[in-house]
């Protein structure tokens, strides 16, 4: 499982900042107005020696009232779901009462504790950062989380030394997942997840209910098929945070996306009755960000008339167009039609997904790849591919080798996708290309002939003055 980080501090103390530069993006919104954030952020980090779960909450004002919500249940539930906490407090302000309440309230929960010290970049950082040693949790970092500055070394030192591995979770032992293909199943709630783990266990192995949220955590559930061995992951569902009001179910979305990251072949299991809708597409966009392998359970399709089985059908091909690389499945948990396909797919779509691709194939198909369709002119120059081979599994990495790669458009990124998809039948995962170009041998070689004839020149020149 991935480690969990939550950013944890007063309001406006740069939390927000901080998870959009661990995590490389923008999803959480960053002003100087304070208390912005209200709700749990959560997001893949990407700084850092390993990948990790980053959560970003909402300010604690540190009052009276700031301490005694630090122990209610939802913050109590942030803090036991994390393997570190940072504790963000600001350079400028300096020490204030609220932090001094805000440390006091972390240091009695006995967590893995990081201080950090934002904003630092108005002057010297240790200088800046040396007060906060009166509050008692440890060395602070100084970073300046709008700039990056600080912000590596900090995780470098956060995730230098990996978290224990949790206990086994319901159904898993120590050993017992080796050799087999982990599967997560994954939606929205109430999609009927747990009624199609039944149905491919072929017992009430897990609690279903007509109410969305029956599924708290991750239970991880092993069984053999036919001679072939799975450990199914039945997931809580992920619905938007404005409709998450039970606090249990807010921390369920890190179970959800640390099993995603921990699986091999995620079933998405989708409500044909609720039809697609952007929640869908956001669960659809994290197992593809993940590059797991991905089976599409259309749920719920008996029973449809067919103007109903006809606006699905669109709203799939407008929202999830994306998952064009996915073997979808139209199944009804419930009654089992269509069920028995399922694991047929997930077992090929982890074969394609693990596979070892030659190099000789490779450079092969992108050979005939670009006779068939030259890359463009920069400037004049043609872009140039010269060989591929395979730069990792799980998903599918094709590393191409040329001349000016940094500039290949993505338009011409995707048409190699899509044709290392098709002549290597990757159905059922993702494909990722990654780009080098080489040292050009001639590169200043022009500059340098241009003076060598420069004084060749010179001296021929010379030559027919003497004569003269």
């Amino acid at each position: 499982m991935l480690p969990v980080i939550t950013l944890v501090g007063r309001p406006n103390v740069g939390k927000s900042t901080l998870f959009n530069r661990l995590t490389q993006s923008r999803d959480a919104l960053v002003s100087d107005f304070p208390g912005l954030t209200r709700d749990r952020q959560y997001g893949i980090g990407r700084i850092g020696p390993l990948r990790y779960l980053v959560v970003d909450t909402g300010g604690i004002s540190g009052d009276a009232q700031g301490v005694e919500a630090l122990m209610q249940r939802q913050v109590q539930l942030a803090i036991a779901e994390a393997d570190q906490i940072l504790m963000l407090v600001d350079a400028q302000d300096g020490c204030t009462p609220g932090d001094f309440a805000i440390a006091e309230g972390l240091r009695r929960l006995g967590k893995p504790l990081t201080l950090v010290v934002n904003k630092s970049d108005v002057g010297d950082p240790d200088l800046l950062a040396a007060e906060f040693h009166a509050l008692g949790v440890g060395d602070p970092v100084p970073i300046a989380a709008a700039q990056g500055r600080g912000v590596r070394g900090l995780m470098d030192g956060v995730l230098g030394h990996p978290a224990e591995p949790e206990a086994p979770t319901e159904g898993e032992q120590p050993g017992e997942d080796e050799g087999r293909i982990r599967v997560a199943v994954v939606g929205r709630p109430n999609a009927g997840k747990s009624t199609l783990i039944n149905r491919l266990l072929g017992e009430e192995r897990v609690v279903t209910f007509d109410e969305p949220g029956t599924t708290r955590d991750s239970i991880f559930i092993p069984f053999e098929l036919h001679g072939r061995r799975y450990t199914l992951i039945d997931t809580a569902g992920v619905r938007r945070r404005a409709r998450v009001t039970d606090p249990i179910e807010k921390f369920s979305v890190i179970k959800t996306l640390q099993a995603i990251e921990a699986c091999n072949v995620v079933i998405l299991v989708l409500d044909a009755q609720a039809g697609i809708g952007e929640q869908d597409a956001t669960i659809a966009g994290h197992v593809l960000e993940s590059g797991r392998a991905l089976v599409v359970a259309l749920n719920k399709w008996d029973g449809l008339d067919p103007d109903t089985r006809d606006r699905v059908k669109t709203q799939f091909a407008r929202r999830l167009g994306f998952l064009d690389f996915a073997v979808l499945h139209r199944i009804s948990a419930l009654h089992g039609t269509g069920v028995g396909l399922l694991l047929d797919d997930v077992d090929r779509a982890y074969a394609n997904a693990t596979q070892n691709l030659p190099t000789p194939l490779l450079t092969r198909l992108l050979e005939s790849a670009v006779t068939e369709h030259q890359p463009p002119l920069i400037q004049g120059r043609r872009i140039k591919l010269r060989y591929a081979h395979q730069g990792g599994r799980n998903p599918p990495i094709i590393v191409i080798h040329g001349n000016q790669t940094e500039r290949l458009p993505e338009t011409y990124r995707r048409y190699l996708i899509n044709r290392f998809r098709t002549e290597l039948k990757l159905a059922g995962t993702p494909l990722r290309i990654e780009l080098k170009s080489g040292t050009n041998p001639f590169h200043g070689r022009r500059n340098q002939l241009t003076e060598r004839q420069i004084r060749h020149r010179r001296r021929l020149k010379d030559f027919v003055n003497r004569k003269r």
